[in-house]
């Protein structure tokens, strides 16, 4: 299965997961069997509120789902609607993240879990 992690910097698996999806520099998608890492730079990263293209910079990729930690309404419905699941991690790395996601301890985002704004202060979010 295919995941993809935004993350702030390019580690491999051990890659912090980014606090919020639209404005991560960088994507990783993720083999969840093999653990194999792929990075894909985010060139839509400066953007204005709600002009997140999701799968702008994502497209062509085959993807079961989207962990992030932290992610707007606006994305989470686009993502969704591509048929692609969006879960919360709250863990600080890939490696951790992609085993919560094994285990299926992931919530997935609902509209009371996505961020209203990108100003907020994070509310269960990972922290690097």
């Amino acid at each position: 299965m295919n995941i993809c992690i935004p993350i702030t910097r390019d580690n491999g698996i051990r890659s912090p997961v980014s606090l919020h999806f639209g404005s991560a520099p960088i994507f990783m998608v993720v083999d969840t069997e093999s653990r194999s890492c792929r990075a894909i730079t985010n060139r839509n990263l400066h953007h204005d509120h709600g002009m997140c293209r999701p799968l702008a910079q994502l497209a062509g990729e085959d993807l079961d789902a989207m962990v992030v930690g932290g992610i707007g309404m606006g994305a989470v419905e686009k993502l969704k609607a591509a048929n692609v699941r969006v879960f919360l991690s709250e863990h600080p790395t890939v490696e951790e993240t992609v085993d919560a996601f094994k285990t299926g301890t992931l919530r997935e985002v609902t509209p009371a879990t996505a961020c209203a704004h990108h100003g907020d202060e994070p509310h269960g979010h990972v922290m690097e």
